[in-house]
C-alpha cells in the first residue's frame, strides 16, 4: 500500500526523545527513510533508541547521527547522512531547549546557549538543507519547531518566547526565499505537550507544578495537555504532498489555548 512519504528521506535533530521520536517514527511509518540527528542516543523517555525502533517496528531504515545543532558541521554531516538513503527531501529544525530562570538572574551564558540551539541552531539547520535541497533540484520540505510560546508568552519565557518567535519569522522569510525552488518552509507552534522535557521541568514538580498544571488544564478549552502523536500527525501533513500548496504558515497545535 503506497505510503504518503514513500522513497523519501528525512533528518530529524533533537530525534531521540520527545517530539523528534514521534516525528521519526510517524514519518517512517509513512515510508520514510530517517536520519536520527542528536546529542544523545538514549531516548529520555525511556525505551529503545529511535533509530533502533524504526527498522524494528517499519519498513523505514534509520541511522542514527551524533550532532550538535550549534555546530554547522554537525548539521552538515547529517545531511550528508541521508545520502545512505537516495539524498535529502525533508528537514525538521526540532532540537531545543527551555529552562526556567527569573529574566533578572540569567546571565550572557544561559542567554546564548538557549539562543544558540533554538534559534541558530534552527537557522543553520535550514540553511544546509536549503544547500542540499537546492542543490538536488527537486524540491523539498524543511519544518521548523515554533511554540505557542511565540504566540504567547510570559514572565518566565523572556528568552524561550523571543527564541522561538525568531524561528517563526525565520520561517515565513524562508518560505520567501526558497518558495522559487519548489522548496515549502512552514513551522509547526505546540502548545503544552506531554513529553519528558515538561515533566522535567518544574511545571511537572511538586505541589506546585501540579496546582499550576491544573491552572493550564482549565484554560485549554480542549481540557487536556496535547500527545506528541498529535504534533507528529501535523508534521507528516506538512511533509508530505497533502500539504504542496502550505508554504510559509504556521500551525498552532495546542487545544485551543492560543485563543483563550
Amino acid at each position: 500500500m503506497s505510503q504518503l512519504l514513500d522513497g523519501q528521506t528525512a533528518v530529524v535533530t533533537g530525534a531521540a526523545s520527545g517530539l523528534g521520536r514521534a516525528m521519526s517514527l510517524t514519518f517512517a511509518e509513512h515510508g520514510a527513510d530517517v536520519v536520527v540527528a542528536d546529542i544523545r542516543e538514549a531516548p529520555r523517555e525511556g525505551g529503545d533508541p529511535t533509530h533502533e525502533r524504526i527498522p524494528a517496528e517499519t519498513d523505514g531504515r534509520a541511522t542514527y547521527v551524533d550532532c550538535d545543532v550549534t555546530d554547522r558541521a554537525d548539521l552538515e554531516a547529517a545531511a550528508e547522512a541521508a545520502t545512505e538513503f537516495g539524498g535529502l527531501d525533508i528537514w525538521v529544525n526540532n532540537a531545543g531547549i527551555h529552562n526556567v530562570i527569573d529574566f533578572l538572574e540569567v546571565t550572557e551564558e544561559d542567554y546564548d546557549r538557549l539562543m544558540d540551539i533554538n534559534l541558530k541552531g534552527t537557522f543553520f539547520g535550514a540553511q544546509v538543507a536549503g544547500q542540499h535541497l537546492v542543490e538536488a533540484g527537486e524540491g523539498g520540505t524543511i519544518i521548523n519547531m515554533a511554540s505557542l510560546a511565540a504566540v504567547r508568552t510570559g514572565d518566565d519565557m523572556t528568552r524561550y518566547g523571543p527564541s522561538k518567535a525568531g524561528v517563526q519569522q525565520l520561517t515565513y522569510a524562508l518560505a520567501d526565499r526558497f518558495g522559487e525552488d519548489g522548496i515549502r518552509v512552514n513551522c509547526i507552534n505546540p502548545g503544552w505537550t506531554e513529553t519528558q522535557m515538561l515533566a522535567d521541568s518544574p511545571l511537572g514538580e511538586g505541589e506546585e507544578g501540579q496546582r499550576f498544571q491544573a491552572m493550564l488544564l482549565e484554560a485549554i478549552p480542549a481540557g487536556r495537555f496535547g500527545k506528541p502523536q498529535e504534533v507528529a500527525n501535523v508534521a507528516l501533513f506538512l511533509a508530505s504532498d497533502l500539504a504542496s500548496y502550505v508554504n510559509g504558515e504556521r500551525i498552532i497545535v495546542d487545544g485551543g489555548f492560543a485563543h483563550t
